[in-house]
């Protein structure tokens, strides 16, 4: 009697085809059970029946509407910008290390922020969250726009030369961050200190209708363009026989990425790794067609960020960890376990 063809699969083959009929099924169940499971999760419980059928009290009503949920909501966001972005960015830089902080956005938002944090001094305390979030965006889209200048004076709107002006803004974002961390004293060196290591602590509803307001049209803007993405990969001349605009889409990818990128970094500081480690994942489990990568990696960035946050609030309770420590505990040695899985057939490993 001959094996039927589902008794002969080998093993993880029909998960794997389950995949790729449903791409996004698995990562938006990712997606709601962290939802669910950060909702619940505190320093005042929210039992999950009692949040299904609505039997909340008054005090859980309170917290999970002011404190719970624009913080759960605040993480996915961000997590999703982030996350577009990193996948956006490899594929218009044909290389699976680059991230959302490749070009200096982050180091520029970086830089106002210690800015009015050390030199503004009275000032910025008036404006509290928000001044820090209007300096960092205001930051990020001045490093694009200067990195867009440099590289138009080269004559040809060139990923290189982009990239090379995005290590030269990087380093001296970071000289002057640096700097004036010098010149920073005691309180103004914990809020540096706490900023860039990333907390969504801040959490409030206006920030997440802000963030929200630029990360969903610069992820629609990217999901539009994700095809001509998937030319674009192989190669820039090859891209343009078949008809594509590639200063055109280079363009349109890099604003909305530094959009979303500045955006998120506004209100909850430099957070690393997810634009790096969420992207290669979907590509392992999903493929690396951007028309299914893009929204993918959105889902899942937001599902690793609310997980991630729901720990930094939790693991040293009543204190808060900086979510952007979290990630780097994640991200890290998956890093290092996707590079060793990538490499040991090469090296003998």
């Amino acid at each position: 009697m001959m094996p039927s063809a589902e008794t002969s699969s080998p093993p993880g083959a029909r998960p794997r085809a389950l995949l790729r009929r449903s791409p996004l099924a698995l990562p938006i169940l990712l997606l709601a059970a962290a939802l669910t499971g950060a909702a619940t999760i505190g320093a005042v419980p929210i039992p999950l029946d009692a949040l299904l059928i609505g039997d909340l009290t008054d005090q859980q009503e309170a917290v999970l509407a002011a404190i719970r949920l624009p913080r759960v909501l605040l993480a996915a966001v961000v997590g999703a910008a982030l996350a577009v972005s990193g996948a956006a960015m490899q594929g218009l830089f044909r290389n699976p290390l680059a991230d959302p902080g490749l070009i200096g956005i982050a180091s520029g938002a970086a830089l106002a922020v210690a800015a009015v944090i050390v030199l503004a001094g009275p000032l910025s305390g008036l404006f509290g969250l928000y001044g820090l979030a209007v300096a960092a965006f205001a930051g990020g889209l001045a490093t694009c726009v200067l990195i867009f200048r440099f590289t138009q004076l080269t004559g040809a709107f060139s990923v290189t030369y982009m990239l090379l002006a995005g290590i030269a803004v990087n380093a001296i974002a970071g000289a002057g961050t640096g700097f004036l961390t010098y010149l920073s004293d005691d309180q103004q060196l914990r809020a540096l200190t706490f900023w860039t290591m990333g907390s969504l602590g801040g959490a409030l509803w206006p920030a997440v209708v802000v963030v929200a307001t630029v990360a969903v049209p610069a992820t629609v803007m990217l999901v539009r363009h994700a095809g001509e993405i998937n030319i674009l990969l192989l190669g820039e001349d090859e891209a343009r026989h078949l008809g594509v605009d590639t200063d055109r889409l280079k363009r349109v990818v890099i604003v909305s990425a530094a959009l979303s990128v500045g955006a998120a970094v506004a209100v909850s500081g430099i957070i690393g790794f997810v634009g790096l480690v969420v992207p290669h994942l979907v590509r392992l489990t999903i493929g690396p067609d951007h028309r299914v990568l893009i929204p993918a990696s959105a889902v899942l960035g937001a599902a690793l960020l609310v997980v991630a946050d729901t720990c930094a609030r939790t693991i040293v309770a009543p204190a808060e960890m900086p979510v952007g420590i979290v990630t780097s505990l994640i991200g890290g040695p998956f890093f290092l376990w996707l590079l060793l899985k990538q490499y040991s057939g090469r090296f003998g490993i």
